[in-house]
Formats: structure tokens, C-alpha cells, sequence
């Protein structure tokens, strides 16, 4: 499969799953939450969730998919609280080691874009949800759970889970994964990175992904 061929469809497999999802992670607003030092990874959830939901339904920039403001918004008050580049070292697979710290850099800049760009849409479906944190099932000792909650308000509940990491980042937890609906977000992206790494290496792979992020922007 071709690499824009393989972009398109992984939007058109996936986008319905984590439309909702990526959207609460993507869409931060101007005040951004206030986190006690140490919160409970389900306070931690619950309170980023919810937050985000209030400011994108109090934004029509942000519900239209105004890509510049997302973007911003994403650097200033998004970024914090999600370990991008673990995210991005893990959908890479194991040619990340490999990788100068330049290239890390483009690739986890690039992957950002590409879920940016793609899922920038959904944020137009955020109407009346909230998301409830479901019975915790980790110790109070963990240092790296899973938080599962539901997004409530549309005809079903969405189950989605979070995988956090313990952290000195405000909260004192970051997200480095999310499952909607059974799929997994960094897993579904790695076969298809690796992939075109192994065949063209990693800047190969970056250049895939910069010209699969320039040719969303032309449209």
C-alpha cells in the first residue's frame, strides 16, 4: 500500500472511533486548568476531560476546526499533560533508537500534525458530553495506570481508556495512549510506520509524513 494511500485509510478506519477522544486532547482553551500538585490519575482525567469538553462547546473557532488556533492552543496547554514523544517513540517501534535526536524531534512533531490535522473535524460533534471515570482498578503505589472512563450524551456510551505515566508535569500525570473501543491509538499507527521505515528509513518516514501533513493543508 502507498503511503498516502495507507494515511487515507487510517482516517477513514479509525476517524469515527477517537473522533471524540482526540478531540478532548487536541481542543485546550485560553484558561487552562488548574491541577492540584499531585492529583488521583482519575481526579487527573475526570478534571482535563471534562474541561476541555466546557471550552470547545464555549468556542466556535475550536468546533469549526480553526487549524492555527488548535495548533497553538495544542503547544500551550495540551502538551503538558501528553508524553508526545513517547506516543511517537512507540508508533515508530524500534527504530526510534536509531533515531538522532533530530529526527525524534521532526517525527514527533510530525506526528502531532497528522493527528491534528486529521481528527481536527470531530471537534464540531462536541455537543452535550461528559465523561464519567469508571471504578479504579491500580494502586495508589502505581506509577503507571489505566483510567477508564465513559463519554456520555450521544445515543451510546464511549468506552475510552487512558494510559497514564506518574510525572513531576502539572497534575503529576501524563498521557502516552488511548483505546476507543478496543483499538488503540499508538498501535494502530506502528505497523504502518514501521513499515515504510524499514523500506525507507527514518527520513524517509518523515518525509511521509510531511507531505501527507502539507497535502491536508492545501485542501
Amino acid at each position: 500500500m502507498k503511503p498516502y494511500s495507507l494515511f487515507s485509510w487510517l482516517e477513514r478506519t479509525w476517524t469515527r472511533r477517537w473522533v471524540l477522544s482526540l478531540g478532548l486532547l487536541m481542543a485546550a482553551g485560553a484558561q487552562a486548568q488548574t491541577f492540584a500538585s499531585t492529583e488521583t490519575p482519575d481526579s487527573f482525567i475526570s478534571k482535563l476531560t471534562n474541561h476541555l469538553l466546557d471550552v470547545v462547546k464555549a468556542d466556535p473557532a475550536l468546533r469549526a476546526g480553526d487549524i492555527p488556533k488548535i495548533n497553538a492552543l495544542v503547544n500551550t496547554q495540551v502538551m503538558p499533560h501528553v508524553n508526545f514523544e513517547r506516543m511517537t517513540a512507540s508508533a515508530v517501534g524500534p527504530m526510534w533508537r536509531q533515531a538522532t535526536p533530530a529526527q525524534r524531534q521532526q517525527l514527533t512533531e510530525e506526528f502531532k500534525t497528522l493527528l491534528v490535522r486529521s481528527y481536527a473535524g470531530a471537534l464540531a460533534q462536541i455537543k452535550d458530553q461528559k465523561v464519567v471515570v469508571k471504578k479504579p482498578r491500580y494502586a495508589a503505589t502505581d506509577t503507571e495506570v489505566l483510567v477508564r472512563t465513559e463519554v456520555r450524551g450521544s445515543a451510546e456510551p464511549l468506552p475510552i481508556e487512558y494510559r497514564l505515566e506518574k510525572t513531576t508535569a502539572p497534575g503529576g500525570w501524563r498521557i502516552y495512549n488511548l483505546n476507543v473501543l478496543g483499538v488503540w491509538l499508538v498501535e494502530t499507527y506502528r505497523s504502518q510506520f514501521g513499515s515504510i521505515a524499514s523500506a525507507n528509513g527514518l527520513d524517509g518516514l518523515i518525509t511521509t509524513l510531511r507531505s501527507r501533513n502539507n497535502q491536508a493543508a492545501a485542501k
